[in-house]
């Protein structure tokens, strides 16, 4: 999510340069961020078949929530959203 911005040498090996990246930042607001921050660490948890993704593993959205220092008891209020967010994820994977 937050990874070094990329070198003009790193961007020349690719015949790229530094204009080629988009500038637009994202702001997420205060009551969306826990929840951001849920889907993000289950960026590696979809399961997939060989049409490709087809949801979040839910199995681990618990324990993933409580590692990165979410309630318990907040989670079930986080899971519409979550699914929200899944769902128009799926979409964009399907347009690509």
């Amino acid at each position: 999510m937050y990874e070094p911005r990329a070198t003009a040498e790193d961007m020349a090996k690719l015949g790229l340069t530094l204009a080629d990246i988009a500038e637009d930042d994202v702001e997420i607001w205060p009551d969306n961020w826990p929840v951001f921050r849920l889907f993000n660490a289950l960026g590696t948890q979809w399961r997939a078949g060989p049409g490709g993704a087809t949801g979040l593993d839910y199995s681990v959205v618990r324990e993933v929530a409580i590692l990165i220092g979410i309630k318990k008891r907040q989670i079930h209020e986080l899971f519409p959203d979550l699914q929200v967010m899944e769902a128009e994820a799926l979409a964009v994977m399907a347009e690509a």
